[in-house]
């Protein structure tokens, strides 16, 4: 089968596609005929050496890309019995430290990690469901507030932010968005009360114009850390997405980082949400996977409004 690998770390350039064999299922796993991978940011530092420079992966000859999939179980190994051949599945593939990841024509997952697909949604729109919509739902199980608390969520426009504001509305939770200036309807469309533009003077200032004495949570999706911390009340909580993004708590502010872990459990309630439209599904473009490397050159470039996504 074709799988797209890192074997030396650089630009979108080093992204190789190579003959490997077909992985095979063990004890509790599935195979997965992959039909869309979700191109996110974490490929693009995994590509460029980052995670291995931080420590946080395993040096290795040759490294997997791609964290999400959406396609159909081929083979189920021992043991599993939620899933089998022909179902139409989402997953995550978490692990930093493997040979093989979803861009690929196959992807051995845990049964643990696999959901159904929502139903009557294309691949490449299901595929772009799991590690963001699983970063943004684990984040606020983070956070853990009441509803009616007030929250900010930066970058509210990108994949995790957008898919926080409804969730997060889906939670009672009264939101406040940061985006761009031109993002401010498509926002309010997700459920965001209020709006600050991203370019405003003084975001937090501009926060607690709206909410006054500061909200109760923030979610920092864009990962302006300290400079959304100002828009925290005393002894809030703020959660950062991005390893290194984390601000010091401040004022008693309670500040965690996610660590995004796959979990089907949670995965199935995301696609159920997905597929009767209370989760918006964004598709910025699609990509052979032999031209991974054009796709990484376009996210490079930024402005994108949901997620590129390679289809094998």
């Amino acid at each position: 089968m074709r799988a797209v690998v890192v074997r030396r770390f650089g630009g979108p350039e080093v992204l190789e596609l190579v003959e490997v064999p077909v992985p095979e299922p063990g004890p509790g796993q599935v195979r997965i005929r992959v039909e869309a991978a979700t191109v996110n940011p974490v490929d693009a530092v995994t590509r460029s050496g980052v995670l291995a420079g931080a420590g946080l992966m395993a040096p290795r000859d040759t490294v997997g890309v791609g964290w999400d999939a959406a396609g159909t179980v081929d083979l189920v190994g021992p043991g599993v019995t939620g899933f089998a051949a022909g179902d139409r599945v989402i997953g995550l593939r978490d692990r930093l430290d493997v040979p093989l990841g979803a861009y690929a024509d196959h992807l051995v997952l845990d049964a643990a990690a696999v959901a159904p697909a929502p139903a009557g949604v294309p691949a490449a729109g299901a595929a772009t469901l799991p590690l963001n919509g699983l970063t943004a739902v684990q984040a606020l199980d983070l956070l853990g507030l009441p509803a009616g608390a007030t929250l900010l969520v930066t970058g509210a426009a990108g994949a995790v932010g957008g898919f926080a504001v409804e969730l997060a509305v889906l939670r009672d939770l009264r939101v406040v968005a940061l985006a761009g200036a031109g993002d401010a309807a498509a926002v309010r469309a997700l459920g965001a009360e209020w709006f600050v533009p991203r370019d405003a003077a003084d975001p937090a200032a501009a926060v607690r114009a709206l909410v006054p004495g500061g909200v109760d949570g923030v979610l920092d999706a864009a990962l302006l850390g300290v400079t959304a911390l100002g828009a925290v009340r005393n002894r809030g909580a703020f959660v950062a997405v991005s390893a290194g993004a984390a601000p010091l708590g401040l004022r008693g502010v309670r500040v965690e980082q996610v660590w995004v872990a796959a979990d089907g459990a949670a995965l199935a309630e995301l696609s159920a949400l997905a597929e009767r439209k209370a989760l918006t599904l964004r598709v910025a473009g699609t990509h052979p996977l032999g031209r991974a490397a054009d796709a990484h050159r376009r996210l490079a470039g930024g402005g994108l409004r949901g997620r590129l996504v390679l289809l094998p």
